[in-house]
């Protein structure tokens, strides 16, 4: 019995030994592999940071339209579309917002290049990750649901037509919709878009908690998507349609993705960017240019309460 005991003992203490040397050489393979990889550029961490958030983002939204689509409306409908891209935003800012600030949009890029916010080196790295990202992530998605696509398909990857599927990657305008109407739509979302934006951020006003301002970002594309997604699919981000567009032009649905619906694709790249410009105009011109230093806002923030309370 005490043989038998002494011999459980030692198999324990050797399997105990076997795990602290496997877990020591994990770890020894963990940093040599991060001495190798590791980078001290700020700009390659900021493009890493904003591949990785707009990956997530897009698997996210993309996936969401795939099981509606394939599900034949079993296992989703629109507003689930509107939330899984809300959810995304949310954990792709979470992901990339210290590093980069987390744009996850070529929109918001462009704006903040033009408003001298960061440099056009710093454009450049944010929209080759924004658009590494997104390529990605509908790669994922496509052969995440292959099997499903091909069912559904019969093999044709089609862009109109009872069985299209090309509207799963990237979004294409309502039968009814003219160009003009498609543009208008881009341009006014993307406005909202960069107007909720800046209300969540600006600490001059009524700004956000930091830690709660990806959250309130996601509702934000929620909302979006609930009250002006009919016309376009509310695509308001470059990042998030062009890429997805070029996969699916390789991928098997071939150059119609470019000419469908009167050449619409350039409208989702053009019109967010114009939309997002326009967007800083009007909050600048009705609220940051009148923005008080906080040793004159207080008096007028104690008038007002004084008024308020005599109400």
């Amino acid at each position: 019995m005490e043989e038998e005991s002494g011999q459980q003992w030692f198999c324990s203490g050797s399997q105990e030994r076997r795990g602290r040397r496997v877990k020591q050489a994990g770890k020894t393979m963990l940093e040599k592999t991060k001495k190798v990889l590791k980078t001290n550029s700020i700009t390659i961490r900021q493009m890493l940071a904003e591949a990785l958030g707009t990956f997530i983002l897009m698997v996210f939204g993309l996936s969401s339209v795939a099981q509606v689509v394939l599900g034949k409306g079993n296992t989703g409908h629109y507003l689930s579309i509107n939330m899984a891209f809300g959810i995304g935003v949310t954990l792709g800012i979470y992901t990339a917002g210290k590093i980069s600030g987390a744009h996850l949009n070529a929109a918001i890029t462009v704006t903040q290049c033009v408003l001298g916010n960061i440099s056009l080196k710093t454009l450049v790295a944010y929209v080759i990750g924004q658009f590494l990202g997104s390529f990605l992530a509908a790669a994922t998605v496509f052969a995440l649901y292959y099997d499903a696509l091909y069912d559904y398909t019969n093999g044709s990857f089609t862009v109109t037509g009872p069985t299209a599927t090309a509207m799963i990657f990237s979004t294409y305008p309502a039968s009814n919709v003219s160009l003009q109407g498609a543009f208008f739509t881009e341009f006014t979302a993307t406005v909202m878009l960069i107007l909720g934006i800046l209300v969540i951020h600006d600490e001059k006003n009524n700004g956000a908690v930091k830690g709660a301002q990806p959250m309130l970002t996601g509702v934000l594309v929620l909302g979006i998507g609930l009250g002006m997604g009919l016309n376009t699919g509310y695509a308001i981000n470059p990042s998030r349609d062009l890429p997805p567009r070029i996969f699916t032009a390789v991928a098997g649905w071939g150059m119609e993705v470019f000419s469908a619906d009167h050449s619409w694709w350039w409208i989702p790249v053009t019109a967010p960017i114009l939309g997002s410009l326009f967007g800083v105009l009007l909050y600048k011109l009705c609220i940051e240019f009148h923005n008080q230093p906080d040793h004159e806002a207080e008096p007028e923030k104690d008038q007002a309460g004084m008024e308020t309370s005599q109400l």
